[in-house]
């Protein structure tokens, strides 16, 4: 009988940054099971980009137990490189080359994949690699613009060559920090349907960290709320109530599913 692994496993996780006085990391047990499509909300602050950060695997200096796919994350050293690749991150900003094509920003999610770096560093990938970056594209609707320099794009458009990178590396697991806080409302809705969509498409673990609970609910089926650096409830999306919200951020909800 296969033992069932979770995807994310946190025991007792505490960090502060140096010099900090209080915790922004507070976390006393979290599991995620594969396949999870789950957004992380709280207001500024709250803690849901230093918990990429460390599911990631780049956060250093904090303590506890955490296991990501299996392996035990390090709090002195960032993962290596093979292992890397499984976790992928949509950035807020982009974090795209904005004189490059929107086929060549994709091609760089490939950089942890490919069996020869060192070709790949002078521009040589595989055809397998190429494969890749043609699916990740499609994936997210661009297939026409793949030739197209992304300084020319839509925000909404360049934030999918964001998701098509991250798509590229084939994750396991795909983080998402605040990947529509810089998008108009139709723009937003679109890249949270490409993330869903794709996520389930490939079986991987779906987190999005969000402070805008209304619009990513329905893009979930878990939701997770922080509140300096703890976990202040963890339900399914069903389940959310106008109170949690309130007493998330401190303001009165009239109608969660509004």
């Amino acid at each position: 009988m296969v033992e069932h692994t979770p995807n994310i496993q946190l025991f007792d996780v505490r960090f502060s940054y140096p010099g900090g006085h209080s915790q922004v990391l507070d976390i006393d047990k979290l599991t995620v099971e594969p396949g999870e499509q789950i957004a992380l909300i709280g207001s500024t602050g709250a803690g849901k980009s230093t918990l990429l950060k460390l599911l990631d695997g780049r956060l250093l200096g904090w303590s506890g137990r955490a296991e990501v796919l299996g392996r035990a994350l390090s709090p002195r050293r960032p993962q290596p490189r093979r292992w890397q690749a499984d976790v992928g991150l949509v950035f807020q900003d982009f974090s795209l080359i904005e004189r490059a094509t929107v086929f060549d920003n994709v091609r760089i999610g490939r950089l942890g994949r490919t069996e020869h770096r060192h070709l790949s560093l002078i521009g040589r990938f595989t055809d397998r690699d190429a494969l890749a970056v043609e699916t990740a594209i499609r994936d997210v609707g661009l297939e026409d613009l793949a030739e197209q320099r992304v300084d020319r794009l839509s925000g909404g458009q360049r934030q999918r060559v964001g998701v098509a990178r991250c798509l590229a590396q084939e994750p396991r697991i795909l983080l998402a920090d605040e990947p529509v806080s810089n998008l108009d409302p139709a723009s937003a809705e679109t890249v949270l349907c490409v993330l869903k969509e794709c996520a389930a498409s490939r079986g991987a673990t779906l987190i999005i960290s969000s402070h805008q609970p209304k619009m990513v609910r329905e893009f979930v089926e878990r939701v997770i709320g922080l509140k300096q650096g703890r976990i202040v409830f963890d339900r399914p999306v069903g389940a959310l109530t106008p109170g949690d919200l309130t007493g998330l951020y401190g303001w009165q909800v009239a109608d969660v599913a509004a």
